[in-house]
């Protein structure tokens, strides 16, 4: 299957979007913020786990979970520097890893029952 640019562009913008306001010293207030710290974590790694399937659907799944994981834990590493005024919690990337890894299995079912309904005679 090849990739579609469009999902491309989307992964790329929403992977800018993450890392920046991820590394922002104080960060614009969104309507989010009223539902914690760890949905935000859990709804941007998600997110970029979809787009990526989508923009790398020939990278192998385990692939892009690594990757999305350790950028995870690169930003919570980076936010320990302390000119930025944040918060380096390990909760956080554990967050991310959860919700990385929740995507990544909803995608493996949805491809498992595409394939199986494509098999059907």
């Amino acid at each position: 299957m090849m990739s579609h640019p469009l999902a491309q562009v989307l992964f790329w913008l929403a992977f800018t979007f993450a890392v920046t306001m991820a590394l922002l010293p104080h960060p614009p207030h969104m309507p989010m913020d009223a539902l914690g710290d760890k949905f935000e974590h859990m709804l941007a790694f998600s997110t970029l786990t979809l787009l990526a399937a989508f923009a790398f659907p020939d990278a192998p799944r385990w692939r892009i979970a690594e990757r999305l994981s350790f950028l995870g834990a690169l930003i919570e590493v980076t936010q320990s520097i302390p000119s930025l005024h944040r918060d380096c919690d390990i909760r956080d990337w554990i967050a991310d890893t959860v919700a990385i890894a929740v995507m990544t299995g909803l995608i493996a079912l949805a491809q498992f029952g595409r394939d199986r309904s494509r098999n059907r005679p």
